[in-house]
């Protein structure tokens, strides 16, 4: 709101205390006309008791929500968590996303951003204390009113009720009149046994937009005289224009300018096909730099050679190294997966029009508070300037927590001084991506007379994701991403080892759904499998025992082989494997059902069973573990980007291909009931399935699937 507004602002306020580390939740309240007496006018403004919530005098709820939504729920489950507290009526419930703005600031992270499955976890409280704080302040405006106890009084339904004498008045009635009641410091929280919403099956709230065409995503974004954008950029990693002509490009029709970014050339139109036509026809001279000789042989050969050196260590129980010396079954292998692409559904995309005195960014982000310093940065803007509108994703999975597509966008808007909207076409966001690691991964264990295991080393050789994007997470040459589900598995052996060789190959890479988990708990519970085997154990019991320590670990193992028939006969011809992991603060295990003919492995079935503590919406668990193992599975069976001459070789879905609905197999699957605090759901589906189908392949034909993609 501005100085001038007729509606008056307090100052902001600090309410709320998080469990532990203390939450602070900056909250404003709108001044009020009218005597303190009085039920509020229904025209009067809305009701803002924080910067979370929004009550208009027509009942409806408006949610802030300061998360991005891509397919994972979350636009839905923070307003749930709010609309509990507040004793909302549902069906009145808004959402709408958040500005960048710190007060929206994710507090795992200390920025305004999306990733990690952090979003529930980070927001539980917070969202809770929002919707807390504005019931109390309705109740005491009804009570008030009535010259009542606010203690004989309960919000529920969208209403403020005296149930003694049947009075109700609705929170739309009460608005300004809550707004002049202090803001509670430490509101009272629901007994969960009185939850209405959270823990319950909700409908989600952006489905029905979704459904009729009216989300925007980014690439929707419009504004007047807004111009269309393709970028050519150096296909080889690393390397820059050294010269273009663009008068091919200006001839034409519809082509208004073409320039020169950071990134490449960029050419800007009144559409997207005058832009790619444009495109088509530059002429450009490129400096192709070091990474020119670059390959995916290249880039093995060198991780072979440095899988000889000790790494960095990022663990060290007892002497692994001392044991497997000594005398008794030692099981070695060598596992190694690829690059991979996102492949979000929507391309890459971001508009921008850049000002002198502002700039608006319309970007489908996963990291407001980057998109806004970066976008300040280029324009010469001070943040505040910045307008970040965040839209729906067409999918994230880490790929939209970069700012190199929103960084492009203002460029060219600064330099053509109008509003442009850059899109990327498949090929683009294939080619010029930050992918998943390609690690190289030795593992050595040794066997006791029992059979389990009593020591195990495992070496990652492999770039590191944080070393750019977040250095100060290196400590003493460990990326935490790099070694994450290996170095902190809960099996109980006695001997455990693991060290990290980080190296730089010259591609990018970047976080990737489930980060390291995806890729580690495939080589881990890949390898467990070969212990399993030599020890001439059950897969599963073999598990179960190593995981006597890790209870809720053991528990959803357990589940998931009851519900899969573990041990019953199968049809001919199929086979299951087994994996268990746990990733973001939940527990996942996963049973596959898999035949494999004439080469061609098909899943038939899925059957997942998730710890994820706390539940806010069933339905979005099920709907995110569905969705885990859909895109890990795509990635096992599929999943190869290789490099030639510093490029990527493969563009478009005919060479990184997809999933197809007739493949996918049946998942089911069931949420154990907990107490415990919140854990993540958008990722921790993912790094199970890959090994799951690997040990069933390896059951069906005998053969260790050690390098993803499955090839049998």
């Amino acid at each position: 709101m501005n100085a001038d507004t007729r509606v008056s602002r307090r100052d902001f306020v600090r309410v709320g205390a998080a469990a532990g580390a203390g939450l602070v939740l900056a909250v404003y309240l709108p001044g009020c006309r009218g005597r303190g007496g009085e039920v509020a006018d229904t025209s009067s403004a809305p009701f803002e008791p924080n910067a979370f919530l929004r009550i208009a005098p027509d009942d409806s709820v408006t949610i802030i929500v300061g998360r991005s939504e891509m397919g994972q729920g979350v636009a839905t489950a923070l307003p749930m968590l709010v609309a509990e507290e507040l004793g909302a009526d549902w069906s009145k419930v808004r959402m709408e996303f958040a500005p960048a703005d710190h007060r929206y600031d994710n507090l795992a992270f200390h920025a305004q951003g999306t990733g990690g499955s952090t979003s529930v976890r980070s927001s539980w409280k917070q969202m809770q204390m929002a919707g807390a704080a504005a019931r109390e302040m309705l109740i005491a405006a009804a009570a008030a009113t009535w010259g009542v106890n606010a203690a004989s009084c309960r919000a529920s339904n969208g209403a403020v009720e005296h149930p003694s004498t049947k009075r109700q008045l609705r929170f739309g009635v009460l608005a300004s009149k809550a707004a002049t009641i202090p803001v509670p410091a430490s509101p009272a929280l629901s007994d969960p046994s009185t939850y209405r919403f959270v823990g319950k099956p909700v409908k989600r709230l952006d489905a029905p937009p979704k459904v009729d065409g009216s989300a925007g995503f980014g690439i929707d974004a419009t504004a007047p005289g807004m111009l269309v954008a393709v970028v050519e950029r150096c296909p080889v990693f690393g390397g820059k224009v050294a010269h273009f002509d663009a008068t091919k490009a200006k001839a034409v029709r519809g082509v208004r300018q073409v320039v020169a970014i950071d990134s490449g050339v960029a050419v800007v139109a009144d559409g997207f096909w005058a832009a790619q036509k444009g495109r088509e026809v530059l002429a450009i001279t490129w400096d192709e730099g070091k990474n020119a000789g670059v390959s995916s042989a290249s880039i093995t050969r060198d991780y072979q050679r440095l899988v000889e050196r000790p790494g960095a260590v990022a663990r060290h129980d007892g002497d692994a190294e001392r044991v497997l010396r000594g005398p008794g079954t030692v099981v070695e292998a060598v596992y190694e997966v690829p690059f991979l692409a996102h492949a979000t559904m929507e391309p890459m995309n971001c508009s921008a029009h850049v000002r002198p005195d502002g700039c608006d960014v319309w970007a489908p982000t996963q990291f407001q508070s980057p998109t806004q310093m970066v976008a300040a940065g280029i324009a010469g803007l001070k943040p505040e300037q910045v307008r970040v509108h965040t839209t729906f994703l067409g999918g994230g999975f880490g790929r939209r927590a970069e700012t190199d597509f929103v960084a492009e966008a203002v460029q060219i808007s600064k330099a053509v001084g109008a509003p442009v909207k850059v899109i990327w076409t498949r090929e683009d966001d294939v080619r010029h991506d930050f992918y998943r690691p390609a690690t190289y991964n030795r593992l050595r264990a040794k066997l006791g007379p029992d059979g389990m295991p009593v020591a195990l080393s495992h070496r990652v050789v492999g770039p590191s994701i944080m070393s750019r994007f977040m250095p100060q997470a290196v400590q003493k040459g460990i990326d935490p991403s790099s070694v994450e589900g290996s170095a902190d598995s809960p099996y109980a052996i006695p001997n455990f080892h693991v060290d990290y060789v980080m190296h730089d190959t010259g591609i990018p890479v970047g976080f990737w759904r489930s980060v390291g988990n995806s890729q580690n708990a495939f080589i881990v519970e890949s390898f467990i499998d070969e212990l399993a085997h030599a020890a001439r154990k059950d897969p599963y019991e073999f598990r179960k025992a190593l995981l006597a320590k890790a209870p809720r670990q053991a528990a959803v193992l357990e589940l998931a082989a009851a519900k899969a028939g573990w041990g019953t006969p199968l049809p001919a011809g199929r086979f299951r494997g087994i994996a268990v992991h746990e990733s973001f603060g939940s527990h996942c295990a996963e049973v596959a059902e898999v035949s494999v003919q004439g080469g061609a492995v098909r899943v038939h079935r899925v059957v997942c069973a998730v710890d994820c503590g706390q539940v806010v919406n069933p339905l979005t668990i099920e709907a995110q573990m569905q969705s885990g193992i859909v895109y890990g599975l795509t990635a096992a069976l599929y999943g190869d980007i290789t490099i030639d001459k510093g490029r990527v070789v493969q563009g478009n879905f005919d060479a990184y291909p997809m999933l197809r609905l007739p493949e996918m197999p049946v998942v089911e699957v069931h949420i154990v009931p907990s107490t415990e605090p919140p854990g993540g759901v958008g990722e921790p589906g993912t790094p199970p399935i890959a090994p799951a189908v690997a040990n069933a392949v390896f059951a069906a034909t005998g053969k260790r699937v050690r390098r993803l993609p499955i090839r049998v």
